[in-house]
């Protein structure tokens, strides 16, 4: 009788838990389309990573690196296919009920136990991202101010500068940004970050096209850079690795861009056909200006790309590259913001029902602009998530190195862990089966990827910080 009291509540719970889920959402009007999707994903994905690629690909060498981005594309495409068909499960006796985030998906999928697990690695990954947009806004405002110096004063100018004030500038900025209310609401955003990325990956790809017709030869060999010994070779080539992690997944918001999608056609059609227009686009662009910049740079090539030419003319070039990089990354850290405000203000809506200071919103009119909702707590959190990351991201300034453990940390257990038991849960798939036995097998070798990937990193991060 206790059994099958504690069923029929935890029945209870489910239901209450789909219900909410579902009439929630259905208050928005969802407008989404397959071009919507590709510029959130463009937007989420092409960032601070394309910058580090000719890194990459120089610490792996000219079969390695290619191969790999190719190999971490297929993946991706992979992955967003099993974690796409998560967006409506299907339970038995309640009927198909939306999961509009990573989490949720993870919790009416495969049980309370591991939301928390998921949870942890979820705002790992958000935060993380956040901090490396911040160190590379500010590296591409101080690339401007480089380029001009030199351009003025010559190659033996003194052009040093750093980057505290440049991440203090776009933490200020991030703090307005940071006020628009959710993923339906910015989709302009989007399109004018996914047009900027696009820019600036196309501007980085010719300048280093150019720099290899200028040099007159391809410069770089089949084993990357030489390492002073095998060691040190390894950390390098792992923190690569960590590098290109970071570069590709983006199923920490893939949900929530799915939930912005109008139906019919059914969402997981339109998701899976955004993802393959948007992973095939960046990743001609990576390979474009991966390569293109280990031919042009060869063993000098820089942690940033755009950050090595500083002597190139025409300078303001150099300038408009960095200019869309950095508004490129005043909408994709919203992007990978606007989901860990979420999860936080639901909760304490739902903790706190009755707390004005959490539910009740503010209407201020602002000439020539929309009337702006404001809510105190929304205001009050976001603000301190934002001065948290330009902190840290002040305190640990190492462009690839940050990159490296984010891209990492997150990679398995978001990209492949998850969503392969979720398919496993969805779909019946009993052990040891043939396709059990692949897809354990596929996410096997991925956690060895994380695990190499996090060592490097970490080893490239202490180094940089006590060197």
């Amino acid at each position: 009788m206790g059994g099958n009291g504690k069923a029929e509540e935890e029945q209870s719970l489910l239901h209450e838990t789909l219900s909410s889920s579902d009439d929630s959402t259905q208050l928005l009007k969802r407008t989404g389309t397959t071009w919507t999707a590709v510029a959130h994903i463009i937007t989420g994905v092409i960032g601070a990573g394309v910058l580090s690629l000719s890194w990459s690909v120089a610490q792996l060498g000219w079969i390695a690196g290619p191969l790999l981005m190719v190999v971490f594309a297929a993946i991706t495409i992979v992955s967003t296919h099993l974690i796409s068909d998560c967006y409506r499960y299907p339970h038995p006796h309640l009927g198909p009920a939306r999961c509009p985030s990573y989490m949720q998906a993870v919790h009416l999928i495969l049980g309370e136990k591991w939301k928390y697990a998921c949870g942890a690695f979820v705002q790992q990954s958000l935060y993380g991202c956040g901090i490396a947009y911040t160190i590379t806004a500010a590296s591409s405002v101080r690339a401007i101010r480089r380029s001009n110096c030199y351009h003025e004063g010559g190659e033996h100018a003194t052009c040093s500068d750093g980057l505290s004030l440049y991440m203090l500038l776009f933490g200020a900025l991030q703090i307005v940004v940071s006020q628009i209310p959710d993923f339906h609401n910015m989709a302009w955003l989007s399109v004018i970050a996914a047009i900027m990325s696009f820019t600036y990956s196309f501007v980085g790809f010719g300048l280093g096209f150019a720099k290899v017709i200028e040099n007159g030869t391809i410069q770089g060999s089949i084993t990357g850079v030489p390492a002073s010994n095998m060691a040190n070779k390894l950390w390098l080539a792992f923190q690569a690795i960590g590098d290109i992690a970071f570069a590709y997944p983006y199923s920490v918001i893939l949900l929530e861009i799915q939930d912005t999608l109008k139906s019919p056609p059914a969402e997981h059609h339109t998701m899976k056909k955004a993802s393959l227009i948007a992973i095939f686009s960046t990743t001609i662009f990576y390979l474009c200006c991966g390569c293109f910049g280990y031919a042009a740079f060869g063993n000098n090539t820089p942690g940033n790309l755009l950050s090595g030419f500083d002597f190139f003319e025409p300078y303001w070039l150099i300038d408009f590259a960095n200019a869309c990089i950095v508004l490129h990354l005043v909408g994709g850290y919203q992007i990978y913001s606007q989901p860990a405000f979420a999860a936080v203000e639901r909760w304490y809506s739902r903790k706190y029902p009755n707390s004005g200071f959490v539910n009740s919103f503010y209407c201020l009119k602002v000439p020539f602009l929309p009337t702006l909702q404001l809510n105190s707590f929304r205001l009050c959190f976001r603000t301190t998530y934002v001065v948290s990351t330009t902190g840290i991201a002040m305190l640990f300034p190492y462009f690839n190195e940050v990159l490296g453990v984010s891209g990492a940390l997150s990679f398995w257990p978001m990209a492949v862990y998850f969503p392969v038991e979720m398919y496993f849960v969805q779909n019946n798939i009993l052990p040891w089966t043939r396709k059990w036995l692949v897809l354990r097998s596929f996410s096997f070798v991925c956690f060895l990827v994380t695990v190499v990937g996090v060592i490097g990193s970490l080893q490239g991060l202490i180094s940089a910080k006590f060197s």
